[in-house]
């Protein structure tokens, strides 16, 4: 995507052979990359280089962003390069920092621990930086300022700790402040609408129209898909006017209102689990459940609210015909001839697990999660679902792509959405 004039860009490379061979998931790229969003800064590229000079050094040559952020390679063992491969990028060398040696025989003192040679080391820092105080761990973090031409303000190279709570402290706390102060950001308004019922690339077509006016307004859109939802996040920079920014997004945003209603849930970080809580409580209604395929994930969701208490009463798991017919009260003769899979079926155990725990709504789902067990006439991913309410019973039948997880996960949000559909016929 082209440069807009006026925004800070950014590239993140993130250093270390354990990234590269999976033994440690990159968590540290995905906080960066929103922190820097959060504060107008647009990340446009990451990478992620093995503990080896050569290959850290062609990262950062490639690098032509306003700034860079690094993590880490720093530390006081053979393989922390990070900070010999900096000397050799700016040209500088090693210096003992009496500041920072003293820091760190401070921290070792509250510690009770000995302060060998090799930890001393980490005061030896490039006499070109700046250094930031690390204060949850010993590596310290370096500044670096390149100068650019025709009057632009300095390419910042900035390297951090790879532990997380350390880079994320130290990033919070001086790195985000100091990038704003040299770059001075525009600001980002950023709307993020949630919504459920249609996958990735079926709602990108709805969707594809208005879509396409969006450039036009200088708008981005991203989509940003997990089982079950997809995130519509919309956001543009304000070099001046953050209020005439605001007023475009909003909208736009109006605009998607009107015209996916039936998808929308709810904004930015709401979950499915939390509207429909919101819904039931304001009616003063309660819900139980019957999990047969999902064995107990939509009750995990339900209680992962706080206050569901109000308005779960709880659940089933009838993971055995012989529970079906025993807990939920579903004919024998109905299991035999339908099958567990089937809209008969489920209907029965959604109105069972309402009788049974005495509420005013109960959900049930029956399916096969895979990845064996299904047949020709119902194959793996086939999930029946039912809600039984006040106004009587509604089921729907979903086939779900995926593996066992997937299924799982897809299908107790899919119960969710036609909960809080339910939920807001009977409300009017």
């Amino acid at each position: 995507m082209p440069r807009e004039a006026g925004e800070v860009t950014a590239t993140i490379i993130c250093i270390g052979d354990e990234l590269l061979i999976g033994q440690t998931v990159n968590t540290n790229a995905s906080w960066i990359g929103e922190q820097l969003s959060l504060h107008g800064i647009r990340p446009v590229e990451v990478r992620t280089v093995g503990d080896d000079q050569a290959h850290i050094l062609q990262a950062l040559a490639g690098a032509a962003t306003d700034v860079v952020l690094i993590t880490g390679g720093l530390g006081p063992t053979k393989d922390d390069i990070t900070t010999h491969v900096l000397c050799t990028f700016f040209g500088t060398r090693r210096v003992r920092r009496p500041e920072v040696e003293a820091r760190i025989e401070a921290m070792f003192q509250r510690l009770g621990r000995p302060l060998s040679d090799l930890d001393r080391t980490q005061a030896d820092l490039p006499e070109a930086c700046t250094v930031i105080p690390n204060l949850k761990g010993t590596a310290s973090g370096m500044w670096f300022e390149r100068p650019r031409e025709g009057g632009a303000a300095p390419r910042v190279y900035v390297s951090m700790p790879g532990v997380p709570y350390e880079m994320e402290a130290m990033m919070t706390a001086e790195v985000l402040p100091r990038l704003c102060d040299v770059h001075l950001p525009p600001t980002i308004v950023h709307r993020t609408l949630v919504t459920t019922g249609l996958a990735e690339s079926h709602l990108a077509e709805r969707i594809a129209g208005w879509e396409a006016g969006l450039a036009a307004s200088g708008i981005r859109l991203a989509y940003l898909p997990s089982p079950g939802m997809v995130r519509l996040r919309l956001s543009t920079y304000a070099a001046r006017e953050a209020a005439e920014a605001t007023a475009r997004v909003e909208r736009k945003v109006a605009e998607l209102r009107t015209l996916i209603p039936d998808l929308i849930f709810g904004e930015g970080t709401d979950r499915l689990e939390e509207v429909v809580g919101v819904l039931l409580r304001k009616a003063g209604q309660t819900l139980a459940l019957a999990e047969s395929c999902t064995g107990g994930y939509l009750s995990h969701l339900i209680t992962g609210v706080p206050g569901s208490s109000a308005y779960y009463r709880g659940g089933v798991v009838p993971y055995t015909n012989a529970v079906k017919a025993t807990v939920l009260g579903v004919p024998e003769a109905m299991l035999a001839r339908d099958g567990a899979v089937s809209r008969p079926v489920v209907e029965r155990m959604a109105e069972g697990a309402r009788q049974t725990l005495r509420t005013d709504w109960g959900v049930a789902l029956s399916g096969v999660a895979g990845p064996d067990g299904g047949t020709p006439e119902t194959p793996v991913g086939t999930v029946w679902m039912a809600v039984a309410g006040p106004a009587g019973v509604r089921s729907t039948m979903v086939r779900f792509p995926g593996g066992r997880d997937l299924v799982i996960k897809r299908s107790a949000m899919a119960a969710l959405n036609l909960l809080r559909k339910r939920l807001l016929e009977a409300r009017g």
